[in-house]
């Protein structure tokens, strides 16, 4: 393909598009550029009809894989993503879970073969900017972490991104926030950030403004509706959504745009 610009959003499950990258998807398809979404799991790990956890009796893995697909197809199409690529990897299921042994979990591809075919991908589309979870995963989950590794290992195989970019939490605001909601009555459920939750403010590169797609990234979550039990960002209020989604922060991992500024407010900085 032409070098048109272009992100890709490595992400682990269907759903995870949304936090993190859903708002930068959403502005950069307005602007024009070309939107990659690679999803390395098919979800089926997630919740089945009517809340049934993995494990539980009349769990139907297959059933909830193909539901977690249309929920996602449903999303991209909400935040405008042009392009979902699904490696189809099985859930691994979270640290802990009996989903972690299954030979044929995603935390268990090897991870040069499924690094090879992400660079595929990435020789496919060309993209400038890749964005992916940092080396915990975020929070460590283990196709989170999983995912890590693939982004990094075709970034520097193929050597086709311009930059690789970590999503984040910026941790000073998110305390913040979270005492907040605490204040106002807001109902997170059983949700308590633990002490080390969110990046420090001071190794954030990059926030980007999503303020005027909130409601396009809230209608995407919404979308993901079987999953509503690890959404309760959907209980807040319209005016608390704003506030918590109004940006998208990364922390900058790779960059060879020697023009690109140390503090960045895009993504695409130095590109255009």
């Amino acid at each position: 393909m032409a070098d048109r610009l272009t992100i890709m959003a490595i992400h682990a499950h269907p759903d995870d598009e949304v936090i993190g990258t859903g708002g930068v998807f959403a502005r950069y398809a307005a602007e024009g550029i070309r939107t990659v979404l690679v999803t390395c799991t098919n979800g089926e790990q997630g919740d089945g009809e009517g809340g049934i956890k993995p494990g539980d009796p009349g769990h139907d893995a297959k059933a909830v894989a193909a539901q977690r697909l249309a929920e996602l197809r449903e999303s991209a199409a909400l935040l405008g993503i042009e392009h979902v690529e699904l490696l189809g990897y099985r859930d691994s299921g979270m640290v802990g879970w009996d989903g972690n042994d299954d030979p044929e979990a995603f935390w268990n591809t090897p991870v040069e073969q499924a690094a090879a075919r992400l660079e595929e991908l990435m020789r496919r589309y060309r993209p400038q900017v890749v964005v992916t979870y940092d080396e915990n995963g975020n929070y460590g989950h283990p196709d989170h972490i999983q995912a890590h590794r693939i982004a990094v290992a075709a970034t520097e195989s193929s050597g086709i991104p311009d930059k690789l970019y970590y999503t984040a939490v910026p941790r000073e605001s998110a305390r913040a926030m979270f005492a907040a909601f605490k204040e106002s009555g807001q109902d997170l459920g059983d949700f308590e950030p633990p002490e080390d939750f969110g990046t420090p403010m001071a190794q954030i590169t990059t926030v980007v403004d999503v303020a005027p797609y909130v409601r396009s990234k809230v209608k995407a979550l919404e979308a993901h509706g079987s999953q509503g039990d690890s959404m309760p960002f959907l209980q807040l209020s319209e005016e608390f959504q704003q506030l918590i989604f109004a940006t998208e922060s990364f922390v900058r991992h790779i960059n060879r745009v020697e023009s690109a500024p140390d503090a960045e407010t895009d993504l695409f900085a130095g590109l255009r």
